[in-house]
């Protein structure tokens, strides 16, 4: 028979059969959508394993600005991925109405609770999905709500303040700023959220190992996500998934614990067998603060803003979004911000004449009475915003060191579209790195290595065009929710620690050391600090 020919000459020459495979995938991957005429890598061409390993050596962002140095404003990073480095495409991929969505990059990043992965709003890859869930909670996250979030900032800043002058200030011991920078993070979006803290800063270490893990899982996300089908056989493996499910081991992540036990506090119908052991545990835990410094029962928290979205729209906003929501806002809320303040902090010292003249801002402001705090120190939002080289200082340090450090992958919509003046076809993956358009030197201007300021301070349409490619919360309708809250964070907390402390390097020479797990994460930020008295308002004399 014909058949038992073929079996038994491709038993003979299976190896031969194997390799031509191999060669014509090769060669349809290498022309695949007539990619082919994109320069880039030319294994990159061929595979996805180029850019997995790319990212995996933990600095693909520098890979990036080199190849498009090299070929220019459209790279390939793979057979079905260009890279663009046109300001012009920012419109087009992350613009309103243009159809792109997510690609699974996205995917392998939701977070697994009882065996399910729950999209986010960050993670999913459904737009109208992501468009009724963000009309849901969108007024939680507006700049008119900040008032409202304001008290738990404070409250956990002035814990901060403290912590910071008993364990640092005239110790032997230095700080390792980016760990105690991301436990403020932590801590600050817990109050906001739950009105609760984690308890990083009264204990001085990583809470149920929730840093650590969040460390190992982006590390595992940047290169898994190169390959999405992969996170198939590990963490979103089915047959793991469903031991979770049945109860047979614990997939949840820890930081969805904590929120689980949060979400059970308030809602009495989630019983306690709902529940696993570890929440349980969690919701018996004894608050970490006196009941005189915690915030009204009654505060508006974002939990408390999640289940009114879910009393007013009970049938989308379930108990599940409410608890998505609750773990995502750890999850990203903790993590950019942390990342954003080490950057602020880390380029001002390397720059003492530029941390001098924002000292002398903040402080002139103090003589003036311009805030309302001579005890503590605080600054509030809105004394922040009359600041401008402070506001100069922390839009550089979101230029050179945005948290975001992989392309932010959109698909193309079927029937292709234009691209900064180049027809792509659908289904192709897109993106642009915040990396790469942060250094563009026809629209930051000259030195766009160097940490700058005063680039922020000239006024007029180049500045509108510098802040309308500004790329680190991400673009259009996928906009990072919680940009405002990471701004009153930033904003607020670094005008009061410049006004209570002396902060400077442990060694002036050493370097920071960069980890890009798809959040770029610094090391070997290591400083110490020295009590500084508050400049108090000048008396003024009256004319007499």
């Amino acid at each position: 028979m014909i058949t038992d020919q073929i079996i038994q000459l491709l038993g003979q020459h299976w190896l031969a059969v194997v390799l031509v495979v191999i060669l014509a995938w090769l060669v349809r991957n290498r022309y695949h959508n007539g990619l082919n005429k994109y320069p880039g890598p030319f294994l990159a061409s061929l595979t996805d394993w180029w850019r997995f390993f790319d990212v995996y050596k933990r600095r693909p962002e520098l890979s990036h600005i080199a190849l498009h140095k090299k070929y220019g404003p459209v790279v390939r990073l793979g057979p079905n991925t260009l890279s663009f480095s046109d300001p012009d495409a920012l419109k087009t991929i992350y613009g309103l109405n243009k159809g792109f969505i997510k690609s699974d990059f996205y995917v392998v990043q939701q977070s697994v609770v009882k065996g399910h992965a729950l999209p986010s709003l960050f993670s999913t890859t459904d737009n109208d999905f992501h468009m009724q869930f963000r009309r849901c909670v969108n007024s939680a996250f507006a700049m008119s709500a900040l008032v409202q979030y304001e008290p738990f900032v404070d409250n956990t800043t002035k814990l901060f303040l403290k912590q910071t002058e008993r364990l640092y200030v005239d110790k032997s011991s230095a700080c390792d700023f980016t760990r105690w920078l991301q436990f403020y993070a932590f801590d600050v979006i817990g109050e906001i959220t739950y009105s609760k803290r984690h308890g990083f800063i009264e204990r001085n270490e990583d809470v149920d190992g929730i840093v650590a893990y969040l460390t190992k899982l982006f590390l595992y996300v940047a290169p898994i996500g190169q390959i999405p089908i992969l996170d198939r056989f590990f963490l979103k493996n089915p047959i793991y998934l469903k031991l979770s499910e049945w109860g047979f081991l614990d997939a949840t992540f820890p930081v969805a614990k904590f929120a689980r036990a949060r979400m059970a506090e308030r809602l009495p119908e989630l019983d306690d067998k709902n529940l696993t052991a570890t929440e349980k545990r969690e919701k018996e835990k004894e608050p970490l603060l006196p009941m005189s410094e915690k915030p009204p029962v009654k505060s508006p928290d974002l939990l408390s803003k999640f289940l009114a979205a879910r009393e007013a729209r009970p049938e989308f906003m379930t108990d599940t979004l409410v608890q998505t929501m609750a773990v995502s806002m750890a999850f990203a809320g903790s993590e950019t911000t942390a990342i954003s303040l080490s950057a602020v902090f880390y380029y001002l010292l390397k720059n003492p004449r530029t941390l001098e003249r924002l000292r002398q801002e903040i402080d002139e402001a103090a003589r003036e009475g311009r805030f309302s705090d001579y005890e503590t120190g605080l600054v509030t939002w809105h004394e922040s915003q009359t600041l401008p080289y402070l506001d100069a200082c922390v839009k550089e340090a979101f230029r050179l060191h945005p948290a975001p450090g992989l392309p932010m992958e959109r698909i193309v919509p079927k029937g292709g579209l234009d691209i900064a003046g180049r027809y792509v076809k659908g289904g192709t993956i897109v993106g642009v790195s915040a990396w790469v358009v942060h250094r563009d030197e026809k629209i930051f201007g000259e030195k766009v290595d160097e940490f700058r300021p005063e680039r922020w301070l000239t006024g007029g349409e180049e500045v509108k065009a510098m802040n309308g490619t500004m790329l680190q919360f991400g673009m259009g309708s996928r906009t990072c929710i919680g940009k405002n809250i990471s701004l009153l964070e930033i904003y607020k907390l670094v005008p009061t620690m410049l006004r209570r402390f002396e902060i400077e390097f442990d060694d002036p020479n050493s370097e920071w050391e960069i980890v890009n797990a798809w959040f770029v994460k610094q090391h070997n930020f290591v400083t110490r600090f020295k009590l500084r008295e508050l400049v108090m308002p000048e008396k003024k004399v009256e004319a007499g």
